[in-house]
């Protein structure tokens, strides 16, 4: 089959992999309908993610049908469509049993690598390294999924791909960032990084029933979205973001912060932003956590800090003096999918959201490596790109 793999930092290619076969009697083998390039996947070509190896399949948003299932696998038969939850559960360990699917202690196979790293493993995720498992991901013709009875959904007729497709991580993912803010209503809730996760944290927060949502981005396709969403926007390259928000707030600051850029926060965005670029490039670091710094300082006394950006390992000269001092909440979580897919469908369903509007980019997998280095470099207004292989 074709597939999109890896083969160095800025290397993805589109080449033939072999076709992937039931493993286990739990598995299914879905044919990929869609798929799509995440802001993760980035980190990936960017060689930020420890333990890839030369010809692993990326991809963790997919969805399909199912042609093949295997034997102990009731949930499921061929012909259903299905989107796949990027996090690879049992469903019966001590973290599925609570709804906790993100960290399953038994679908990494390499946990002891990512033990040495974080203390505990996560679960295994598709495409993700092999400190996640090794798994191949859904950037191809066909997907493996293990643990096909417990992750997978099945899409109800009516509903296109692109309608369901990110119920597999973006939509859950923005979802979560704006649940953890714990919102009652009338809430100023404000978000870094308008990419496809913000803009779905975006309208989570108006679902959840905040008042305002503050954006902040500088790329200006990405901060329309927003405005069509019904965010104020601030460009952190025109304005200094904590002095709006304190302006914005009448002096109090946001009631929740979102963190949904992560580890690869704008080099030049800042002069703390610069040192750790440069801490970075000399190993003195292995994350950039500005965002994450001015976050902490534009909540609110007792608000909450919500962070779902992708950070790796080390972070750098965390302001924990202000969120103590404030009683500042910090909730963060790699999203257990499963455990949002139910009432996010239902959503979908009633029309309430629909999450295809961040598509800009359609394309084929062998158009797919070119769209990386389009998706990495803010090109031609590129904010979400959805590959359909067959």
């Amino acid at each position: 089959m074709k597939a999109l793999t890896w083969h160095g930092k800025n290397d993805i290619r589109c080449e033939s992999v072999p076709d992937p076969k039931i493993e286990h009697g739990r598995d299914a083998i879905i044919k990929v309908t869609a798929c799509a390039i995440c802001g993760s996947d980035l980190h990936l070509m960017d060689g930020i993610m420890p333990s890839m190896q030369s010809g692993d399949v990326l991809g963790h948003e997919t969805m399909g049908e199912v042609v093949e299932v295997g034997a102990e696998n009731t949930k499921l038969k061929v012909g259903d469509r299905v989107v796949v939850p990027f996090t690879i559960s049992c469903g019966e360990c001590f973290f599925c049993q609570r709804g906790f699917y993100s960290g399953c202690e038994r679908s990494n196979p390499n946990a002891k690598a990512a033990e040495k790293m974080w203390g505990h493993s996560p679960a295994g995720l598709f495409g993700y390294s092999h400190m996640l498992g090794g798994y191949a991901g859904g950037q191809a013709e066909y997907l493996r999924v293990p643990y096909a009875d417990v992750g997978p959904i099945k899409v109800p007729e009516g509903l296109t791909d692109e309608q369901v497709l990110f119920l597999s991580d973006i939509f859950p993912t923005g979802f979560m960032a704006a649940d953890f803010c714990n919102l009652k209503g009338g809430e100023t809730v404000a978000v870094w990084g308008c990419g496809p996760v913000g803009q779905m944290a975006i309208k989570s927060a108006f679902l959840l029933g905040a008042e305002r949502v503050i954006a902040i981005d500088t790329v200006p396709e990405r901060m329309e979205m927003a405005r069509q969403s019904g965010a104020i926007v601030i460009n952190f390259m025109d304005d200094d973001v904590y002095d709006k928000i304190q302006d914005l707030t009448n002096g109090r600051g946001a009631d929740a912060c979102i963190d949904a850029v992560g580890t690869e926060a704008a080099a030049t965005a800042s002069f703390d932003s610069m040192v750790d670029r440069v801490k970075m490039a000399t190993f003195m670091g292995t994350d950039r956590p500005h965002v994450l710094r001015q976050a902490i300082h534009c909540c609110r006394n007792f608000g909450t800090v919500s962070i779902v950006g992708v950070y790796g390992g080390l972070l750098d000269k965390i302001p924990m003096g202000s969120a103590i001092n404030r009683g500042l909440t910090m909730r963060m979580a790699q999203t257990p999918v499963q455990h949002y897919l139910p009432q996010l469908l239902g959503r979908i369903q009633k029309g309430e959201i629909d999450p295809s509007f961040v598509i800009t980019h359609r394309a084929t997998l062998e158009e797919g490596p070119e769209l990386y280095k389009t998706f990495r470099d803010k090109k031609e207004g590129c904010i979400k790109v959805v590959m359909k292989p067959h």
